[in-house]
């Protein structure tokens, strides 16, 4: 397995571990009959702070997949894995990272943290979106 396809199954993996956990808190708090199954909010925030954390985190690791998931299946569908390898498993580190500080907290130095890791995937993106748009120009 490629460093891409491992990257590309931890991040589909940390995205179900976020909604299984959202969804544990949600389905004991049905069973122990203090919510109704139909009344939960989707951001969490009927339910307490850190359920809302895991929701916005939950809801961030899907907004991005597009473009993450995206250039790590298109390095994976072009035979180009060259291009994504050798930074696939620091974007999924600094994913896991984010959404961890996230979870953890929202103070405003957990929010420049967050940040900090939400910008190294920025960068990576861009890094492969150069590189893979730079093979196709030369072409």
């Amino acid at each position: 397995m490629t460093a891409s396809a491992l990257a590309l199954f931890g991040y589909i993996g940390w995205t179900l571990l976020l909604v299984l956990a959202m969804e544990g808190m949600r389905t004991l708090l049905v069973l122990r009959g203090k919510k109704v199954a139909s009344d939960f909010k989707p951001d969490g925030t009927d339910v307490s702070p850190f359920a809302h954390r895991l929701a916005r985190a939950h809801a961030n690791c899907y907004e991005h997949f597009p473009i993450i998931g995206g250039l790590l299946i298109l390095g994976l569908a072009t035979g180009k894995s060259s291009i994504t390898d050798p930074l696939a498993l620091w974007m999924l580190a600094a994913r896991i990272a984010q959404s961890s500080v996230h979870l953890v907290s929202i103070s405003n130095r957990a929010l420049q943290i967050r940040f900090f890791f939400f910008a190294v995937q920025l960068v990576i993106a861009v890094w492969w979106s150069l590189r893979f748009l730079g093979i196709w120009m030369a072409t």
